[in-house]
């Protein structure tokens, strides 16, 4: 356990009227006492629950919450069958992304990071996710575009901000290549990599336990797009727009809508 000198802030709670008055106290003293797992200063504390009461939903309860842990935002989001094992697993969850987090930066200070199996492992840990909406295909739509430029990083750098983040994929712009790139957790290892046009030559030097697509991504309108992802099933797409030639990625929402994530122009 670390011990954190600086003061953690008040944690912001919103919750739906129907989330019992003992689940808001016991999520803002758990939130609050993270500060003792990490030196960093936690300068933003922010939790939300809510309850769906659609029969077609296993676990009715969602918890998120977010992290700003000097700068660097911390991000998970948890299903259950009630608001008090909601806040719980939401507190467990938390507390080893942030031992993670300190590790990570620890590696960049030039300490020795601690070696444990699987470190990188994703399926290492139950997730707790909630469950997809199985929405029906017409009534699906696109309800959130999040335009923004990737950032330039290596695949251990995405990697790490994909699971700080809670993240089925990450989006972002390879440091070597410079060329749009998607990681996500599959294969083997746990992590997998695609690009807009893999380099079958390229030699990849990394701690990441890592496999690489060797597909270019498929060139594909947004209507494309949204057919192959309801035509798979799987939770998201990486795909090449056909006027800029930029990667985007098509994805499922938990709520069975898509969402749409563009880089900037």
């Amino acid at each position: 356990m670390r011990r954190n000198a600086a003061s953690v802030p008040d944690v912001d709670v919103e919750a739906g009227a129907d989330i019992p008055a003992g689940a808001l106290a016991e999520a803002k003293a758990k939130i609050a006492a993270l500060g003792r797992y990490t030196e960093e200063p936690i300068l933003h504390c922010r939790v939300r629950l809510s309850r769906s009461y659609d029969p077609a939903v296993a676990r009715p309860v969602i918890a998120q919450g977010n992290l700003d842990v000097n700068g660097r935002v911390l991000r998970v989001q948890v299903a259950a069958d009630n608001a008090h094992e909601a806040v719980a697993l939401l507190e467990t969850r938390l507390r080893r992304k942030l031992a993670g987090m300190a590790r990570h930066w620890e590696a960049r200070r030039g300490a020795m990071p601690e070696a444990t199996p699987h470190e990188w492992r994703h399926g290492a840990e139950p997730t707790h996710r909630p469950d997809f909406y199985p929405r029906p295909e017409q009534d699906r739509k696109i309800v959130r575009h999040k335009t923004y430029e990737p950032a330039r990083a290596t695949p251990e750098e995405a990697a790490f901000d994909m699971d700080m983040l809670d993240y089925d994929f990450q989006l972002f712009t390879d440091s070597e290549s410079g060329q749009d790139s998607v990681i996500y957790h599959a294969g083997p290892t746990g992590y997998r990599l695609a690009q807009l046009i893999p380099d079958p030559t390229r030699t990849w030097s990394t701690a990441l336990p890592l496999t690489v697509s060797e597909r270019p991504a498929p060139g594909l309108t947004l209507a494309d797009a949204v057919h192959r992802l309801d035509a798979t099933g799987l939770p998201f797409v990486f795909f090449a727009e056909p006027t800029s030639g930029r990667g985007r990625v098509l994805y499922r929402r938990y709520d069975g809508h898509y969402g749409l994530v563009t880089p900037a122009s």
